[in-house]
């Protein structure tokens, strides 16, 4: 047993903070004119361009690649699901109205999965316009969700489905929002009525899995972070791991599984920049390090890879839809 002397030595050596000592500081974003001076990432040539591919739109989101390539978007406010034709540069449009859909991903059998905002549901919509209810108003435990916003498909079909709050003019005024008590994450396994809640923070929004299924991202637009977790095979996540001080609307993730995220350089509280402050930031996700920065007109909300060969960013920004060859694919097939 130790003696009365050890025992006062330890005791005058605790302090009550040394229970509640406080996490270590998340690394915090590097300044605007070091990014800028990485340049383009080397996924992509040093001479390639963005193109303006389309224009007009009031706000273009939920960018995701058809099996054949071909990529489809949305304009939300206008209520319009819009398809672009890689083989001939022509854009249709492929569903309106469409449920107020944001953002959207295709499922390994081309149906096309979109989060329709306008009743808080998720729809997966076929070939020919026709669509299902997966998540209905009912939501989660008998309360609407508070607006379904991003989503991606692991390979066996469960869904990720991100819910943040941002109130729509065309929501029932008659729903008390918000809703649900807490900003979550929800996993629908495939063929499932039930949605389980499977991760919170503090506004999550866009999202993005590994072409294996084994690990996630997910956004935390307010809090200006990218976080992973590692996916267990009933579709809940462990294993959270901060992978770099970046919020964003959108992602996605090529095949060498660098992050590409709709964060601008633009500092909090400072006025929506122009093009050397809108744009796409590129992360290593081994690192956690910015790769590369590219600059787009207006600030991208959502991006996916597609085209014939699957090397092209396309990325849907404000009243805008461009375009970027790479050097490198997309991880995912609709993504």
């Amino acid at each position: 047993m130790p003696s009365p002397r050890l025992l006062t030595l330890a005791l005058l050596a605790f302090t009550p903070g040394a229970l509640f000592a406080a996490a270590p500081a998340l690394p915090t974003a590097p300044p605007a004119e070091e990014i800028l001076a990485l340049g383009l990432p080397d996924t992509i040539a040093p001479d390639a361009k963005v193109t303006q591919l389309a224009n007009g739109f009031l706000f273009t989101e939920g960018a995701t690649s058809a099996p054949n390539g071909d990529v489809f978007f949305v304009d939300q406010p206008n209520d319009k699901i819009l398809r672009w034709d890689v083989a001939t540069s022509t854009l249709h449009t492929f569903l309106n109205p469409a449920g107020r859909s944001n953002g959207q991903y295709f499922d390994a059998q081309g149906n096309l999965i979109a989060c329709a905002d306008e009743k808080n549901e998720l729809w997966s919509i076929k070939p020919d316009g026709s669509h299902t209810v997966l998540i209905s108003a009912a939501g989660y435990e008998g309360r609407p969700l508070d607006g379904p916003n991003d989503v991606w498909v692991r390979p066996d079909g469960g869904i990720y489905v991100t819910d943040p709050l941002y109130k729509r003019t065309w929501w029932d005024p008659a729903v008390t929002r918000p809703s649900q008590p807490v900003r979550s994450i929800y996993f629908l396994a495939r063929g499932a009525k039930t949605l389980v809640r499977v991760a919170e923070l503090t506004m999550p929004n866009g999202i993005v899995g590994t072409p294996d299924g084994r690990t996630l991202y997910v956004a935390d637009i307010n809090a200006r972070q990218t976080w992973s977790y590692s996916i267990q095979p009933d579709g809940t996540l462990t294993d959270k791991k901060f992978i770099c001080p970046f919020g964003s609307d959108g992602m996605t993730i090529d095949a060498r599984g660098n992050l590409y995220l709709s964060a601008s350089l633009r500092p909090p509280g400072a006025p929506r920049g122009g093009p050397s402050t809108s744009g796409v930031t590129v992360v290593d996700t081994k690192t956690g390090k910015v790769i590369g920065f590219i600059p787009v007109p207006e600030q991208p909300a959502n991006m996916c890879f597609g085209g014939r060969n699957h090397d092209t960013l396309y990325m849907t920004a404000r009243t805008g839809f461009y375009s970027i060859p790479t050097r490198v694919k997309g991880a995912n097939p609709a993504k």
